[in-house]
């Protein structure tokens, strides 16, 4: 298996696809701005109690306040409390954990209107973004995740990974955490670091540490509602999470986050720092690599995966559903039986891949094609949790009922992700009436006398969807780009964009920067 990080980068926001053997297995978008991301630290002021649901609200700077239960308290919340007002009466200097004694666990089934009051200052942590009308939902059981240990402080314990498989790699890694850690730092070790050194382990941990510490050297100085200590960017963070020696190439298109990430890449993985691509061209980078028409394919309400075989996937308010149909598919000597299994099979492959590549949330319902047989139903389900065991995010999946039917739950952290694969009409831009699309070369012709008018520059550019360009390059000496050229004086190059609409065009001028139209 091989794969490979396409990142797209624009001045509003970044587009990270992920490809595992050529195939889009993941997509995520980050605002520049982005704000609220699961990780991020936050010093944050409790809004009001509300005893009925044992939690609170905590206003974090968001529009809507913050929601934090008493069960995500954490067991050393006192301690963390303690600690945070320490730092705020010292402003942080020469605080330092190893050097408390921690205070006793919280009551497991204790009340938050007699552990918190109204006004009181809180550091807590984003447990799962906004979605839709609902706020940041948060913690107070702190993480920092590193590549190959997640730090947490006010605890003692030394947990490794469950996907570690041997006993005596998981006993040496915790012999190793459990002499070199400070005390009163638990450590999470995480599967990437099976097999690492000592020096390498005790290296990350120690910077782990630090960035903790340093976040309050001047914790007295912010007023709350603020930010205290950032989850790195979705990129890094992806990076850091998957990276390993099946990455083959990571494709980007701006400079200096190419060199950002190759430095990222040299301080983790130092043998991976020649896989950083940087792309150039006129032509965007999910154009140039494929990425967008496998955008356009993958999502919208019916996905096509195998021989005539497609999903429908629909998303009601309480859950979502996926039906899986074997279409006009048909093999000569395959009875039903046999035939439902083979669809049924294929299918857990793609819905696997859908719910990665959306990041649905929540309950899924997935209505198979009948099977009569218990085994066939057992194979299915043994299928599904094989492919879904790539799924880093925390998953539950339940066996088919005897209807055929399977619930999968999956653990909703971010906003899914809806691309709009439906363009709008090309001939009534959505107005319901039409110009007469012969005018269309007579309209590009003004606007560009119009762009030589303003700019001074004689080198430009015009971009148009494939159809458009291949009528006015039409020709080998009397084609409309070479009168135009004539006409107005100018070098003019035209540029297919298979993902722009059928009558969309833009001129950019010799720097690639697109020229607005006054």
């Amino acid at each position: 298996m091989s794969n490979e990080l396409v990142i797209d980068v624009t001045p509003n926001e970044i587009v990270i696809a992920l490809l595992s053997n050529k195939q889009l297995i993941e997509l995520s978008r980050e605002k520049n701005n982005l704000q609220f991301a699961v990780g991020d630290i936050y010093l944050g002021k409790v809004k009001k109690i509300m005893p009925g649901l044992n939690a609170a609200f905590i206003d974090v700077g968001y529009e809507k306040d913050a929601f934090l239960h008493y069960l995500d308290l954490g067991h050393q919340f006192r301690s963390l409390s303690k600690f945070l007002q320490q730092a705020l009466a010292k402003n942080g200097r020469n605080l330092s954990i190893s050097k408390m004694k921690l205070e006793p666990d919280i009551d497991k089934n204790g009340k938050m209107s007699e552990t918190l009051k109204s006004g009181q200052h809180i550091l807590v942590q984003v447990a799962k973004e906004p979605i839709s009308t609902k706020g940041p939902r948060l913690c107070s059981e702190i993480s920092i995740a590193g590549r190959n240990l997640v730090l947490m402080p006010f605890s003692d314990k030394v947990s490794i990974s469950q996907k570690i498989s041997s006993t005596e790699e998981k006993l040496r890694l915790k012999q190793l955490l459990q002499s070199i850690k400070p005390k009163n730092y638990g450590v999470i070790v995480r599967t990437v670091a099976e097999g690492k050194r000592v020096a390498e382990l005790d290296k990350e941990l120690r910077s782990l540490v630090e960035k903790w510490e340093e976040s309050f050297e001047h914790i007295r100085d912010l007023n709350p509602p603020k930010l205290v200590l950032g989850e790195m960017d979705r990129t890094s963070a992806i990076l850091r999470d998957i990276l390993n020696s099946s990455f083959e190439n990571i494709y980007i298109n701006d400079a200096n986050a190419a060199k950002d990430i190759t430095n990222y890449i040299t301080s983790i993985a130092p043998e991976k720092s020649k896989i950083v691509k940087y792309i150039t061209g006129d032509v965007p980078i999910f154009d140039q690599l494929g990425i967008d028409k496998q955008i356009k394919s993958s999502f919208g309400k019916t996905v096509s995966f195998k021989n005539g075989a497609y999903l429908i996937i629909e998303h009601t308010e309480a859950f979502h559903v996926v039906d899986v149909n074997s279409g006009n598919r048909s093999k000569a000597g395959n009875d039903q039986e046999s035939s439902a299994l083979e669809v049924n099979l294929a299918a857990a492959g793609e819905i696997a891949r859908q719910l990665r590549l959306r990041d649905m949330g929540g309950i899924i319902v997935v209505d198979f094609i009948d099977m009569h047989s218990a085994e066939n139903r057992q194979k299915v389900f043994d299928k599904m949790k094989e492919v879904m065991g790539l799924d880093r995010t925390k998953h539950n999946i339940l066996p088919l009922s005897k209807f055929g039917l399977m619930q999968i739950t999956r653990q909703r952290v971010r906003p899914e992700m809806n691309v709009e694969i439906q363009e709008t009409c090309p001939t009534c831009l959505g107005s319901g009436k039409i110009t007469p699309s012969v005018l269309l070369t007579d309209q590009i012709e003004q606007n560009l006398k119009r762009v030589v008018a303003q700019q001074s520059d004689r080198k430009l550019t015009l971009k148009a969807h494939p159809f458009v360009a291949a009528y006015i390059n039409k020709g080998i000496w009397k084609t409309l780009r070479r009168e135009w050229q004539s006409e107005l004086g100018i070098k003019l190059s035209v540029r297919e964009i298979p993902s722009y609409d059928m009558l969309e065009y833009k001129f950019f001028d010799k720097n690639n920067q697109e020229i607005e139209l006054i």
